[in-house]
């Protein structure tokens, strides 16, 4: 099932699910991109990556990608798409002064919105709920346009506000002589973390994640903790952790088919690994999110 809704200022609204779907060379507006549930997968180039629930993925304007669903269980996803004009003028107001919006206060360039880095971003507090309300006014099948602009507006403050801390300000952090370098470099630390995200159920190597990457793996684990504040290996477990929580929240699969289906060994593991990080078993967790 496939809903598409056009808001007059041609900002659109795509939301699908099923268990079966493939798109080849797609090319359009730059896009928000998230899964409710299940997971879609992307071809950015040579790039390969998955959404799961508790991550977004920005596309730009121009990028020519495909994207596939193929799944025992229905795919939820959801993508907002921003026309030129619009992205464009947020884009003027967010980064003009107050006296410049005052004096042209219905100047929109032809052309300003950066290029943004494709990659997963976290999907979490104002941005979440923003995206879940939006969900709902699109199930509900609403017709407000200005209501719904009025989230899409808030999705992209929010956008910008986690490329700020995800991207600006940790490639800031990178030790690196000149701004080509380090963009360079955290392009490929970016293409690890995607990997990592993507493929966090699999038996995932060190070697595996560095060849994605191009870097050398003592190059890589010095950088990634630089930048993540973590080494790689807390961070794929941070990522099967924070899988293993939304399966505990949202189906009914037992701990241990929880456990096999996330990359860690054992319950045992699991168990110290999740109350190490929530301060609550699994168990524990669950039943609370139950009551």
């Amino acid at each position: 099932m496939k809903k598409i809704q056009i808001l007059t200022n041609q900002n659109k609204i795509y939301s699908e699910v099923t268990t079966s779907a493939s798109y080849a060379n797609e090319c359009g507006e730059f896009s928000i991109r998230m899964v409710v549930d299940g997971h879609e997968q992307y071809k950015l180039g040579n790039k390969r990556l998955k959404i799961f629930p508790g991550n977004f993925l920005v596309i730009n304007e121009g990028t020519v990608f495909g994207r596939e669903i193929y799944s025992d269980i229905p795919v939820n996803t959801i993508s907002i798409l921003y026309g030129s004009q619009f992205l464009n003028s947020f884009h003027h107001s967010a980064t003009s002064s107050d006296a410049v919006l005052l004096d042209e206060p219905f100047y929109t360039p032809s052309s300003l919105a950066p290029v943004f880095l494709e990659t997963l971003y976290p999907l979490k507090g104002d941005m979440r709920f923003n995206l879940q309300h939006l969900q709902n006014l699109i199930n509900d099948e609403s017709q407000e346009d200005m209501l719904i602009n009025q989230y899409l507006l808030h999705s992209l403050i929010n956008f910008y506000r986690i490329y700020n801390k995800e991207i600006l300000t940790k490639c800031y952090e990178l030790k690196a002589l000149s701004y080509k370098t380090r963009a360079e470099l955290f392009r490929r630390l970016n293409i690890a973390k995607d990997y990592m995200i993507s493929n966090y159920n699999q038996a995932v190597s060190l070697s595996d994640i560095c060849g994605n990457a191009c870097l050398s793996q003592t190059h890589f684990c010095r950088t990634f903790k630089q930048t993540f504040h973590c080494s790689p290996y807390q961070y794929l477990i941070q990522v099967r952790l924070s899988r293993a929580k939304h399966m505990l929240k949202n189906t009914r699969y037992e701990v241990n088919e929880i456990v096999s289906m996330i990359g860690i060994d054992n319950v045992s593991s699991f168990i110290r690994f999740f109350k190490g990080r929530y301060g609550i078993t699994p168990g524990a967790y669950r039943a609370g999110v139950a009551a």
